[in-house]
């Protein structure tokens, strides 16, 4: 038996063992999840479409197989050219994954983190030409003084056996350090110049979140580096009469735990994460202010208004599209694959809260449908694509690392 895309609920987890790892997904939807009611009821998008696009009819069916549910709060994942995958586990560790299920030792070598809260080892990226240089980078949250930290950005090259990091150096450091366990950011991901994009978190807390629209420092921003210096990438901004941070790309951010290039047009997108309501994809571009926190969908996690409770503001972009309620987006990519010809160069996020996969179509920079794909599997914290074109996901509350694959 198989069952529709459009699903809303997942196998219960006490029949697995009965399917040998392998779930057919799922019943079809209760509801539409355009139904539920925003947190912030009176706001009104800034243009049509920005908010609750149309649902996307059910066009193929899915099923997911559990690689591996013996990882400890995966965070971030990177597919190898011999078909294994680099994930990362929040406390610290780098472990290597293969397709039929084995999961390695740590691989040594790994610097320090700050695992506390939101903290720990995060997101991995490998070179373009990893075949031949072996080489590849991390973000985590770097352990400084008695109880700061900060993002940090690390290279090393993977040994011949895969199993130490090599020569490891720390290439970047976010600036200013603070003492918070939350909004890291922490993306990575390589534009078409070899250029490498590094999306920052504002730290959470009232006091830093202003620090977003401060363009002395790095937080709430996506930076764009030398991958190899750490040092800013030839091109970036140059903000006329103000002090700046040099690896600044973008700013007025809250915090980007979602990062991917649109391979047609090279353009670099990111997802952050809002307050109640407000999360917002965006395709950020050079020198400009996204807004927070002086604008924002949503609201505080208390109820009240964000700052003055203003939407819209001259002179702050706003985003190509926002979802209230929120999915906690982390992980994303642009569909390229044989397997799901249907989603051809759409966008695909890990929703936490949302506890999917988010599918959106997207036309002219605007977008056009949404779909949640294998709704109730948990909380989705990244996803890649498969030469194969299934898709792999960290569902970081189960532990587990499951490819989604065509049923019919």
């Amino acid at each position: 038996m198989t069952f529709s895309a459009n699903s809303s609920l997942a196998l219960p987890r006490f029949l697995a063992p009965f399917f040998a790892a392998t779930s057919l997904l799922a019943l079809p939807a209760l509801a539409d999840f355009n139904d539920a009611p925003p947190n912030a009821a009176s706001q009104q998008p800034a243009f049509a479409g920005q908010t609750r696009a149309p649902v996307i009819a059910p066009q193929f069916n899915i099923e997911t197989t559990v690689i591996t549910d013996r990882l400890d709060s995966p965070w971030g994942m990177a597919i190898l050219p011999d078909g294994t995958a680099l994930v990362t586990e929040k406390r610290g560790n780098l472990r290597r994954i293969a397709p039929t299920g084995e999961v390695s030792a740590p691989i040594s070598s790994l610097p320090d983190v700050d695992a506390r809260g939101q903290g720990g080892l995060l997101d991995v990226a490998i070179a373009l030409d990893f075949a031949q240089t072996r080489q590849i980078w991390i973000t985590f949250a770097e352990p400084r003084g008695s109880n700061e930290n900060g993002t940090a950005v690390a290279t090393g090259t993977l040994s011949q056996d895969m199993t130490a990091l090599e020569n490891l150096r720390v290439i970047f450091q976010q600036q200013p350090a603070w003492a918070s366990d939350k909004h890291f950011g922490s993306r990575l991901v390589f534009g078409r110049d070899g250029s490498l994009f590094v999306t920052t978190g504002e730290r959470s807390d009232r006091e830093p979140r202003q620090l977003a629209q401060d363009l002395t420092t790095h937080l709430g921003k996506v930076l764009r580096i030398d991958p190899q210096t750490g040092q800013a990438a030839p091109g970036n901004p140059q903000f006329v009469g103000v002090q700046a941070q040099p690896e600044i790309w973008s700013y007025g951010h809250r915090n980007l735990q979602a990062a991917a290039l649109d391979p047609a047009t090279g353009q670099i997108w990111t997802v952050e994460h809002g307050p109640r309501g407000g999360d917002e994809l965006n395709h950020p571009e050079a020198g400009k202010n996204y807004g927070w926190p002086v604008i924002t969908y949503g609201q505080e996690y208390s109820g009240a208004a964000v700052g003055q409770g203003r939407t819209q503001q001259d002179g702050l972009e706003q985003p190509v599209y926002y979802w209230d309620p929120v999915i906690a987006p982390s992980g994303m990519a642009f569909y390229q694959g044989a397997m799901f010809p249907e989603m051809q160069g759409d966008i695909l996020i890990g929703g936490l809260q949302g506890q999917a996969l988010v599918r959106l179509t997207v036309q002219g920079g605007r977008v056009t449908g949404e779909q949640r794909l294998a709704e109730g599997i948990g909380r989705v914290r990244d996803l890649d694509i498969a030469a194969d074109g299934a898709v792999w996901m960290l569902i970081e509350d189960s532990g587990e690392l499951v490819r989604v694959s065509r049923a019919d």
